[in-house]
């Protein structure tokens, strides 16, 4: 019943812009800590992003002045601008909802970010 779906991955290159969508079912984004998280071959997957319930932000260091997260509680979509993209931010991207009190933990398919050099 609960779905994430990413999208707006893609290609790009070094120094563009793109922003990435995760549109919820099943649950509300406005009462669930939502995350990006980002995984490349070879490596753990990292937090990029999150947002808490309260509006809280927290940024992995690597992307911290170039990434922005938010939410559009209307629209139950929350969203991840990335701006200033280089190649190391080449990854498969997922979305992700977490409510300790439900409980739930629920993971997006992932979109793939390729930016070339």
């Amino acid at each position: 019943q609960v779905q994430l779906v990413e999208s707006g991955g893609g290609l790009v290159q070094a120094g563009g812009s793109l922003r990435l969508s995760c549109a919820a079912s099943g649950i509300a984004v406005g009462i669930y800590t939502m995350g990006w998280y980002r995984q490349a071959p070879g490596k753990q997957r990292e937090l990029v992003a999150g947002i808490t319930r309260g509006g809280s932000t927290n940024y992995g260091d690597s992307v911290k002045g170039r990434f922005t997260i938010s939410r559009d509680n209307a629209k139950n979509t929350v969203y991840l601008q990335m701006n200033s993209l280089k190649p190391e931010d080449t990854a498969i991207y997922y979305c992700n909802g977490y409510q300790p009190t439900n409980p739930g933990n629920y993971w997006g398919q992932g979109t793939q970010v390729t930016v070339s050099s």
